[in-house]
C-alpha cells in the first residue's frame, strides 16, 4: 500500500501576503485583544478574570480532543492527587498553558526545549506519560482506523522531516514583523500540520497561540478564550486547517482573527459576570469593611473558588481565627458551602462560580451567539 504524506513548505520566511480588507480584520484582532488586556485594570476582578480565562481556555482545548469534564469536578481534582484519567489530561492541559504563556512572557527566543517542556507537561501526569516530551519516530495520521493510514483526513508528514520542519516553524515563531494575529494563526496551522508528537499535538498547538500573542506583547495579562470559540464548531474548524494546507492559507488566517475578535468579547462578558456575583456575594455578606477578611476572601473567590482555612489565612493574610469567622460569615450568607464531611483540611466551594462559568460555556457552544465578524468561516 502507498502512503501519500503532505509535506508542507516551509515557514521561515512566509510573508503572509494579505488584500487591504483581509490586512483590516487581523488589525482589528490584535487590537481588540490589545484593548481587553488595556482595559483589563477596570475590573475589579482583574486576577479573577485571567486566570478563570487561562483555566477556560485549557478547558476547551481538552474539549475538542474528546475530554470533557465539568468545571466543579475539574477544580476539585486540580486540588486533590490521583483522580480519573481524564482528570489528569485536563489539569495536566491548563499546567501545559500556564508554562506556555511563563515561556512567552520571557525576553527571550521560544526554543525547541520549551516546545518539549510544554508536551512534557501536558501529559507527564497521564496514562500517555512514555510520550510525553517525545518527538515522534513513526509515521501518524488523522481519522480513519487506529491500526492503518487508510481512509485517513490526513496524514503529516514522515518523521524524518519532523526535526527540520519544527525548527523551521520556531524560526518563524519569533519572528517580531507580522501582525500577532496573523503570525498566531500561521504558527498553529503549521504546528497541526507537522504533528510531530503522537498525541497532544492539539493542545500543545493551542498553547502556541498563547506564546505568540503573549510574545508580541498584546496579550500580557488576559488570555483571550480562543479555543473556546474554536470548540463550538469543529467542522470549521478542521475546514480551516484544511484551508491552510491548500488552495487559500490566508482564508484560514481570516477565519482566526474573526475567532479571536469573538473571543475578546467573550471574556468582557465574562468580567461583567464576575464582577455581578462578587457584587452580589458583598450585598449577601452586609458590605463587610475594605480591609475585613470577609471582604479580602470575596474579591479572590472568583479566581480560587475552592478555599481551606490554609489557604483563607494566605489569602486574607490574617490569623486562622480571623479566617475561621470570615469562612463561616461566607458560609451563613450562602456563598460559600463545605465541601464533603471530612474534618480534617477541610475545604469550602463558592459553587456559585462553577454555575457561571458553565452557562458562559454553554452560551459560547450557541453558534449564533458567537458568530466571528469579517468572513467567519472557510464555508463561506
Amino acid at each position: 500500500m502507498t502512503i501519500r504524506t503532505y509535506v508542507p513548505e516551509p515557514i521561515a520566511e512566509w510573508e503572509g501576503t494579505i488584500t487591504g480588507a483581509a490586512a483590516a480584520i487581523i488589525a482589528e484582532a490584535d487590537r481588540a485583544v490589545s484593548e481587553l488586556n488595556r482595559d483589563a485594570p477596570a475590573f475589579a476582578g482583574l486576577e479573577a478574570l485571567s486566570r478563570q480565562l487561562l483555566r477556560q481556555e485549557s478547558v476547551a482545548s481538552s474539549r475538542i480532543e474528546g475530554l470533557v469534564m465539568g468545571q466543579r469536578r475539574l477544580a476539585r481534582a486540580a486540588h486533590d492527587a490521583g483522580g480519573d484519567d481524564t482528570a489528569r489530561q485536563i489539569v495536566g492541559n491548563i499546567r501545559a498553558m500556564e508554562r506556555a504563556i511563563e515561556v512567552g512572557s520571557e525576553r527571550r527566543p521560544f526554543t525547541y526545549e520549551d516546545l518539549i517542556e510544554i508536551h512534557r507537561t501536558l501529559l507527564e501526569a497521564t496514562r500517555d506519560r512514555h510520550l510525553a516530551g517525545v518527538v515522534r519516530l513513526e509515521q501518524n495520521w488523522i481519522g480513519g482506523s487506529g491500526l492503518s493510514p487508510a481512509g485517513a483526513e490526513f496524514i503529516p508528514p514522515p518523521p524524518e522531516l519532523v526535526d527540520e520542519l519544527v525548527h523551521d516553524l520556531l524560526a518563524f515563531l519569533n519572528r517580531d514583523d507580522l501582525p500577532a494575529s496573523l503570525q498566531a494563526a500561521a504558527v498553529h496551522a503549521q504546528f497541526e500540520t507537522i504533528h510531530p508528537f503522537l498525541d497532544g499535538n492539539g493542545r500543545v498547538g493551542r498553547c502556541l497561540i498563547h506564546v505568540v500573542l503573549r510574545r508580541a506583547g498584546i496579550a500580557p495579562t488576559v488570555v483571550p478564550p480562543i479555543s473556546l470559540v474554536l470548540a463550538r464548531s469543529a467542522d470549521d474548524y478542521v475546514r480551516g486547517l484544511g484551508a491552510w494546507r491548500g488552495h487559500d492559507p490566508v482564508e484560514w488566517c481570516l477565519y482566526f482573527a474573526g475567532v479571536a475578535i469573538t473571543s475578546v468579547r467573550e471574556a468582557r462578558r465574562l468580567g461583567t459576570m464576575v464582577e455581578r456575583l462578587r457584587a452580589e456575594w458583598l450585598t449577601r455578606t452586609g458590605n463587610p469593611r475594605r480591609d475585613s477578611s470577609a471582604r479580602r476572601l470575596i474579591e479572590q473567590l472568583p479566581a480560587e473558588p475552592i478555599v481551606s482555612v490554609a489557604r483563607a489565612m494566605e489569602i486574607t493574610a490574617t490569623s486562622r481565627p480571623a479566617a475561621d469567622r470570615a469562612i463561616i460569615a461566607l458560609e451563613r450568607a450562602g456563598v460559600l458551602r463545605p465541601l464533603g464531611d471530612r474534618r480534617r483540611n477541610r475545604q469550602w466551594e463558592a459553587r456559585e462560580v462553577f454555575d457561571l462559568l458553565d452557562r458562559f460555556e454553554r452560551r459560547l457552544a450557541t453558534p449564533d451567539a458567537t458568530t466571528p465578524p469579517g468572513r467567519p468561516s472557510p464555508r463561506t
